[in-house]
């Protein structure tokens, strides 16, 4: 008979106070990790819509080749510029190019204060015309982008 008891009490399963301990410790794990998956997503986007405007600056160094290092006329629809139109991607909803500086905006869904916000890659030549770097800069307030703004721009400093 004691062992029947023993058997039944084995087997009622989880009390409260172990559920509610499951649950506080998934919620805790849950606060940590959602914000942490919105930045990484808002990092990627970010990366993505850098690279996907690549065309233009090779455009636009070609441009300022060919010109002997002038970029007034590398403009978007600028007859003999070379310079193609832009087709939109999930992160950038359009980008133009006028006198050389290429302006990207930020589609809707990339992430809170991105969406809307501009980046401006400005061509930086030397002197002697041979080496071009970009200033990359974003009027957008997300910290997060701004940092993967800053890192990538380090990176795609050369085209």
């Amino acid at each position: 008979m004691k062992s029947m008891k023993m058997m039944k009490k084995a087997q009622q399963g989880f009390t409260l106070i172990e559920l509610m301990i499951v649950v506080a410790i998934i919620g805790i794990l849950a606060a940590v990790a959602i914000p942490q998956y919105q930045n990484y997503t808002i990092r990627a986007k970010v990366a993505n819509a850098l690279t996907s405007v690549d065309s233009l600056k090779t455009a636009v160094a070609l441009c300022i080749q060919e010109a002997g290092g002038v970029k007034d006329n590398c403009t978007t629809g600028t007859d003999g510029s070379g310079i193609p139109t832009f087709t939109a991607t999930k992160e950038v909803a359009e980008a133009e190019v006028d006198a050389g500086e290429i302006t990207a905006t930020f589609a809707d869904g990339v992430g809170k204060d991105v969406d809307g916000s501009t980046i401006v890659f400005t061509p930086n030549i030397n002197e002697g015309g041979s080496n071009l770097t970009w200033t990359i800069v974003s009027n957008s307030n997300n910290t997060v982008a701004a940092e993967a703004i800053q890192k990538n721009s380090v990176a795609a400093s050369g085209t």
